[in-house]
């Protein structure tokens, strides 16, 4: 199994190292596969107040820094090809994993120009997207040549401001033939609300992320952070940093035992 877990937006490297470290040591303890996850641009915010993040140059400098003193491999989200273009020129070590955004699952040359880095892919299913239509953003990946895929369920809108997991989308992603993991966090967004800041439901973390387990994934996406009251987007669906350890010893144990 293998969990991807880190802020929303990389914030600075003391607080990332903090999450990145926590979040290792509890991973290494618990035989788990661990990525480190931030954002360096959050381009998809609800208004024109919300924080987008350090920029690439600061953060992935700062992934360097947490390969080097950590060794955890780190995972970004990209939005565009001329992104990964410099990326690639420019940080050509810090970073594993290229990230396709939800609202971008069905753009061609994104998913291209990650998958001629030749690192892995994860794709996360649009909001609007059924199971069956992500096997077509896969199959952009493997008929480039890259087998390294991952999809990533995240939940589909219903109504105007809230989230909903079906669950037979991660056994159909999986009778695909694809890695599949499930984003526990973002699922339990409540976008879109009259305050222009996404709310979310943290205390169902735990149970979402027990019925995925339960059907199969092959991994966990779990935002965190040391106080989510203060992180600068998203703050209102991570799981506390300090509840990590907690819930990968249930989830741990609840695997074994299926």
């Amino acid at each position: 199994m293998r969990i991807i877990a880190g802020p929303c937006q990389h914030e600075g490297l003391a607080q990332s190292s903090e999450i990145a470290r926590e979040c290792k040591r509890v991973c290494d303890k618990y035989g788990i596969e661990y990525y480190f996850k931030a954002s360096y641009d959050k381009a998809n915010r609800s208004s024109m107040q919300g924080k987008r993040g350090m920029g690439m140059d600061a953060t992935l400098t700062d992934f360097l820094a947490l390969k080097v003193t950590l060794g955890v491999k780190t995972l970004t989200d990209v939005h565009d090809a001329v992104q990964i273009r410099r990326i690639e020129r420019q940080f050509k070590d810090a970073v594993d994993v290229y990230q396709i955004p939800a609202f971008l699952c069905r753009q061609t040359d994104l998913i291209s120009a990650a998958v001629n880095t030749g690192m892995i892919v994860n794709i996360k299913k649009g909001q609007f997207a059924a199971a069956e239509a992500m096997k077509f953003a896969a199959s952009k990946v493997e008929e480039m040549g890259n087998s390294q895929v991952l999809l990533t369920e995240r939940g589909n809108m219903f109504g105007y401001g809230d989230m909903i997991v079906d669950y037979r989308n991660l056994i159909w992603m999986k009778e695909m033939g694809y890695k599949v993991i499930m984003d526990c966090t973002h699922s339990l967004q409540q976008p879109n609300n009259g305050s222009g800041i996404t709310g979310g439901l943290p205390g169902l973390i735990e149970p979402l992320a027990k019925a995925a387990i339960a059907v199969g994934v092959d991994g966990l996406f779990i935002e965190t952070h040391p106080d989510p009251s203060k992180a600068l987007s998203d703050g209102a669906n991570m799981l506390s940093l300090h509840k990590m350890e907690d819930l990968l010893s249930k989830l741990i144990r609840l695997r074994a035992s299926l």
